[in-house]
């Protein structure tokens, strides 16, 4: 079975980290017998444009194709204007760019099956070539699509519909995507087929360096590890600081990250005078992010608007309790109290009580971390994820017959 993939969110040289899980999802893909190639769509960035700014540059700089861990990537270039104006005919604009490129890949490399991973601008220039190949198309839904890219205008909202009507089959990541998917676009709950994201336990193995132990030691850590932007909550987290510190005065808060709220948290984290209590890591590789995960007594993302959240998995797998919100993506997998705690999201209270809860009862504490990573190893593994995935493939291309 022959798949390309189409995802501008993969990893570079420019940024290892984005789209991560789109890699280690390919990666396994080929591990099950799959032949796999990946078009990453990279923004064109004549003079000047590389010069507005280190996100420009960096895109000048990626190479035209490279091999990532035995994956061939192709890095091709397409049109793209700043703050994603012109978004709803991105599509159109990102076929073009790739398109001499999927030619030339198609000459040795006939696929059977188009994989784009989300719907605007990936699927829709997905959509186009799978029309011109005489292809099925599968999409993924990784959230931005249904939470925020819908509600741009009413043009966007169009142009996903007729990915999601044109698709073969929409991957979402969970339920709640699917809730959305059903509720705006009139579709049957059998268009879309959930399919969870999931770890990789390679990464389990990572050596843990000892620079929080130096920096920790005696604290009591809660952790968050995501992108610094007001749906991640982490101002609540602060928060929700100063009503614990008169109980537990030796907690300590590490947020590892970074992004545009970045210099409002630390405004209040100064205003609060809660500097000791509080650090930031700015951006972590992927070893760092192990250590702080090994490290911690309670991992917190109150987050709302979360399709899934592959990061609370990763603290899950490393044995700790995790604490999200209701209602969202993490619900598929965090049962309260049994594998994880859920919280009003934005609710201070509800987030108090949760943090001195597990702080409070280290055995219970323990005993969800236990549960939980249980959980993720017998069930949320890119192995598990990709059988799924090849079987949807399956079903398709046996109808093709």
């Amino acid at each position: 079975m022959k798949i390309l993939i189409i995802s501008h969110m993969y990893p570079s040289n420019f940024d290892e980290i984005r789209g991560i899980f789109v890699h280690q999802q390919v990666k396994e893909l080929q591990r099950q017998n799959c032949e796999v190639k990946v078009v990453s769509p990279i923004p064109w960035t004549p003079f000047p444009i590389k010069y507005f700014s280190r996100k420009w540059k960096g895109y000048s700089e990626i190479p035209q194709k490279t091999d990532l861990q035995g994956i061939e990537v192709y890095y091709p270039r397409y049109l793209e204007f700043p703050r994603n104006m012109s978004l709803a005919s991105s599509g159109e604009r990102m076929c073009s760019g790739i398109q001499k490129i999927v030619n030339k890949i198609y000459e040795g490399f006939e696929f059977d099956l188009i994989h784009s991973h989300v719907a605007l601008p990936d699927g829709s220039a997905g959509m186009l070539l799978a029309k011109e190949y005489k292809k099925p198309l599968v999409v993924t839904i990784h959230g931005q699509d249904f939470y925020k890219t819908i509600f741009r205008n009413k043009k966007c909202k169009e142009n996903i519909g007729k990915v999601i009507n044109f698709s073969t089959k929409t991957i979402v990541v969970s339920n709640a995507l699917r809730n959305i998917g059903v509720r705006n676009f009139g579709v049957e709950r059998s268009k879309f087929v959930v399919v969870p994201n999931g770890i990789d336990l390679e990464e389990s193995n990572l050596k843990k360096n000892s620079f929080i132990s130096k920096i920790c030691q005696g604290k009591k850590i809660i952790l968050s590890i995501g992108y610094l932007i007001k749906r991640k909550a982490h101002q609540y987290v602060i928060k929700s600081l100063s009503k614990l510190i008169s109980k537990y005065p030796n907690i300590i808060y590490l947020i590892g990250g970074d992004g545009p709220e970045e210099k409002k948290l630390k405004e209040q984290v100064k205003k609060e005078n809660l500097e000791e209590y509080v650090r930031f890591f700015g951006r972590v590789n992927r070893e760092k992010v192990i250590s702080l995960m090994s490290s911690c007594q309670v991992f917190v993302l109150p987050s709302w608007d979360e399709a899934f959240g592959v990061v609370y998995l990763e603290a899950m797998a490393n044995g700790k309790p995790v604490i999200a919100c209701r209602g969202e993506g993490p619900e598929d997998f965090i049962k309260n109290k049994d594998t994880g705690i859920l919280v009003k999201p934005k609710d201070i209270d509800s987030l108090i009580e949760a943090i001195d809860f597990l702080l409070s009862n280290p055995e219970k504490a323990q005993e969800i971390g236990n549960q939980a990573r249980k959980l993720v190893f017998e069930n949320y593994t890119w192995a598990k994820a990709v059988q799924k995935i090849i079987k949807v493939y399956q079903n398709i291309l046996e109808n093709e017959k």
